[in-house]
């Protein structure tokens, strides 16, 4: 079984995007099973085959400790790494191809606490992959850009596990697709971009995070999806190919 995870910061497009995959995956003829893991969700774009939501009620958590919504999804999210085997107590009859694994909208707990790669770790595949999403419309501001890419970092250094950054909503910034995308091979657009957009201390920030990141490896190139229009799955199923089977699967 193949463990897909999508992490990404709130409205990043993370519940559709696990749907749309699903539908995808199912077309070519693999058994897909998706894991809810956001205790908060109201509304999901699919129906869960595992939800945290049946065993924890984050309601039921802000009333009996006194939490507000933040605490009660730390709470939360730390609970489903206790009882991460009560979410999945039906995928091994299952015996899915593909476990597509839906995080929190908010990615903090799941990401900076020790749960999430607890989370990680703990769940049963041969092979993982975590898709971190960057919401294109946020990230065609080049400043935007530089803070979620160095928040793309601090997430792929949490994981041991192979990383892919996906621009998502390409649907909806398809006039500057291509100027984002360039960003990430050409720095020194990047760095024009950021002079265009700022001055002064904001200007020295960002030139020196920028200067870090690409020093140390961790601008790539994201694969421009879009979930409505099915933009670019070609492209992320071979990316998904090449990590969890060696290039094949997916891409047949």
């Amino acid at each position: 079984m193949h463990v897909v995870f999508s992490v990404g910061t709130a409205g990043s497009g993370k519940s559709l995007l696990t749907s749309a995959l699903r539908e995808w995956l199912e077309e070519k003829g693999w058994g897909v099973y998706i894991a809810n893991l956001d205790p908060g969700a109201r509304n999901l774009p699919y129906e869960p085959d595992a939800d945290i939501r049946s065993i924890i009620d984050i309601n039921e958590l802000m009333e009996k400790h006194g939490l507000g919504p933040n605490g009660a999804l730390i709470l939360a999210v730390d609970m489903a790494a206790a009882r991460l085997h009560e979410v999945l107590q039906d995928i091994d009859e299952a015996s899915p191809d593909y476990l597509l694994v839906d995080t929190p909208g908010q990615m903090e707990p799941f990401v900076y606490r020790p749960s999430g790669p607890l989370i990680v770790e703990q769940l049963p595949g041969t092979s993982k992959v975590m898709l971190f999403l960057m919401d294109g419309w946020l990230v065609s501001n080049p400043l935007n850009y530089v803070s979620i890419q160095l928040l793309a970092a601090s997430v792929r250094l949490r994981f041991p596990v192979p990383f892919v950054q996906l621009l998502t909503k390409a649907d909806l910034i398809e006039d500057q697709v291509d100027r984002v995308m360039s960003w990430s091979s050409r720095p020194s657009e990047l760095e024009d971009a950021i002079s265009s957009s700022s001055d002064g201390e904001a200007y020295l920030m960002h030139r020196r995070l920028l200067s870090m990141l690409a020093r140390g490896g961790y601008i790539e190139k994201p694969i421009p999806v879009s979930a409505v229009t099915r933009a670019g799955f070609l492209s992320l199923s071979s990316a998904l190919a090449n990590i969890l089977s060696g290039g094949e699967d997916l891409q047949d």
